[in-house]
């Protein structure tokens, strides 16, 4: 009998096989990015899959979306995987993401696979895999997030317990030969209700108890002590993502172990049960008989047994590597390299940096040239989305040595609109800004203005006054100080947040004025353009038993702004300044109103 039994062949599984959402990999990111920063603690994940559903090609356990958990909950993701869709069985996992691709490389695969085993191996012991038999096809993967690059390295495993020795198969055919054909009958129609009940859809193991009268019950795990000793035949059944003709699926391995520890059964009938087009097909699902013989030991609960399943690709173990960029949208993936320098500020040097508040601020420039180009290009360096610009001005040929957002071909054809070609090309370096771009004359004192356009000047008036209600933030980056005094006021009696760049040749001022930060529109009268008189309260140097509020660009002058072009040679005219001065100005503005961004006063 011994030498019979030696010629039996060797029941062999089909390994179970891996495929990966781009969706997942998308959730990982932004919830490395937004939430874990360097905490690299292994987390709770859910895995798909479903029985066989066509004869040429097995189903693969999947992760998805929702395979990971939101950032906005701390909660293992079963808690948003919903439950008895009968086409995502769902599967617990564990997936352990390492920093760096030399913490990935290093990491102990042996002593991962062996603890996730325990995990079942606990469940079997307990009882609890029973009670939810999903867990009997427990999973992990380890991953490394190339972030720079949306290079993802992975490598899935599905521990299965190692019987040793060998179970060995007695017979495997269809389920159609196994049985007769009034109980394939019975058994499709019983696997028809399992799979279309809500209560049992996901759930993939079960019990077949087939009567003598044919007819055919399915039952939970937890059943069994309802089942065994009633005369009935028996099967344990499994959801099978195999398609092999001969061959059941890797889930079975497990379940032979916990058929054997609980049951002591070492005769086992089995049912891989495979789908056609989502109806059960007799055909294609397989009934084996495999004999089980391991040691006593299998009793000890402390005593857990060596365990394989790390996934092969191309035939071989090793790590998976997928790349996304190519397959992002170019806005979505400049959005995402964009935000990446910010959020990783937020791991360790600067936690409490708020992006919501930065891209959320509309920032108003006022003059699009040196000082213009550069503070629009930091801004969005910083995060923020929208911006204005307004200038009245064309971009020279001198122009695009010394202000960043030009080229040559800018200054074609006597020249676009800087305003125009401001906005356009600070949308090629990043479209996902929203900017716009204001061709008009800011008005000034001590220039004269021809009876046939005053109109046209009060008309700019107002929409310069429109334009600083509508922004959180102005910046003064004009060429003249009498340009800078109608916004200067206008921001005060706003409430704005104001800030001034100027450059001397080799000097420059960098400040922020206005009505802030203990003031606010409430307590301020808003000037209207009839009737400046009224906006004399406005100038009030302090409120009522409050601190004293802050000066502007114009508090310290003895002498009112007055026409600062007419009349001068032409290096007097034109912003003569060293050409590093205007990117140090710049940066210095909006560190500046990033600053106050975050203090707590606003």
């Amino acid at each position: 009998m011994a030498d019979a039994s030696e010629k039996k062949p060797i029941l062999q599984f089909a390994p179970f096989q891996s495929v990966v959402d781009e969706g997942f990999w998308h959730r990982l990111s932004s919830l490395k990015l937004n939430k874990l920063g360097i905490d690299d603690s292994p987390i709770p994940i859910s895995g798909f899959y479903a029985p066989c559903s066509h004869a040429q090609v097995s189903n693969h356990l999947s992760l998805l979306t929702e395979s990971l958990p939101t950032e906005a909950s701390e909660q293992a993701c079963t808690s948003s995987v919903s439950l008895g869709n009968r086409n995502k069985c769902s599967v617990p996992g564990m997936i352990y993401n390492t920093n760096t691709f030399e913490g990935y490389q290093s990491l102990d695969k042996q002593s991962l696979l062996k603890a996730e085993t325990k995990k079942i191996w606990d469940d079997i012991h307990s009882g609890k895999a029973l009670e939810d038999s999903a867990a009997l096809s427990r999973f992990l993967i380890i991953s490394f997030a190339d972030l720079k690059k949306w290079n993802f390295y992975y490598w899935f495993a599905f521990p299965a317990l190692v019987l040793e020795p060998a179970a060995t198969l007695v017979g495997i055919k269809p389920a159609s030969q196994w049985l007769s054909p009034e109980e394939t009958e019975s058994l499709s129609a019983a696997c028809k209700e399992w799979r279309n009940s809500n209560l049992t859809a996901d759930v993939p193991f079960f019990l077949v108890s087939i009567a003598s009268d044919s007819s055919v019950t399915i039952r939970h795990l937890k059943d069994w002590e309802d089942c065994k000793g009633n005369g009935h035949k028996l099967l344990f059944g499994f959801y099978d993502p195999c398609h092999l003709p001969h061959n059941p699926g890797w889930p079975l391995r497990n379940y032979l172990a916990l058929i054997f520890t609980k049951w002591n059964i070492r005769r086992i009938h089995f049912l891989c049960f495979r789908e056609n087009r989502g109806f059960a097909d007799m055909g294609m699902s397989l009934v084996g008989e495999a004999l089980i013989s391991v040691p006593e030991v299998w009793k000890d609960r402390n005593s857990v047994p060596n365990a394989v399943g790390w996934e092969y690709n191309m035939g071989k173990k090793g790590s998976k590597c997928v790349n996304l960029a190519k397959a992002m949208d170019p806005t979505r993936l400049a959005i995402s390299a964009a935000d990446l320098n910010l959020k990783l500020m937020r791991w360790r040097a600067l936690p409490s940096l708020d992006l919501n508040v930065l891209s959320a601020t509309k920032c108003l420039l006022l003059g699009a040239g040196t000082l213009g180009c550069q503070v629009a290009r930091m801004l969005m360096a910083w995060g923020v989305r929208k911006i204005t610009l307004v200038d009245s001005g064309k971009v020279a040929m001198s122009n695009p040595l010394r202000q960043s957002l030009y080229t040559l071909n800018d200054c074609l054809n006597g020249g676009e609109f800087k305003a125009i070609s401001a906005v356009k090309n600070l949308k090629q370096i990043f479209p996902a800004v929203e900017a716009e771009g204001v061709v008009m004359a800011i008005p000034m004192p001590g220039h004269p203005v021809p009876s046939q356009e005053e109109e046209s000047v009060l008309n700019d008036c107002r929409r310069l006054h429109d334009l600083i209600s509508s922004h959180d933030v102005v910046f003064l980056l004009t060429d003249t100080r009498e340009s800078r005094w109608l916004p200067t006021l206008f921001s005060a009696a706003s409430s704005k947040i104001t800030i001034t760049a100027a450059l001397g040749f080799d000097s420059f001022l960098v400040m922020r004025h206005g009505a802030g930060p203990f003031s606010s529109s409430n307590n301020l009268k808003t000037q209207t353009l009839s009737g400046p008189a009224d906006s004399v309260d406005t100038a009030s140097l302090s409120h009522n038993n409050g601190p004293q509020r802050l000066g502007c660009y114009f508090c310290n002058d003895v002498v009112a702004p007055i026409d600062s072009t007419t009349n001068r040679t032409l290096d007097q005219q034109c912003t003569v300044t060293r050409p590093g001065l205007a990117p140090i100005a710049s940066a210095l503005a909006v560190e500046l109103l990033v600053g106050i961004l975050h203090h707590p006063h606003g």
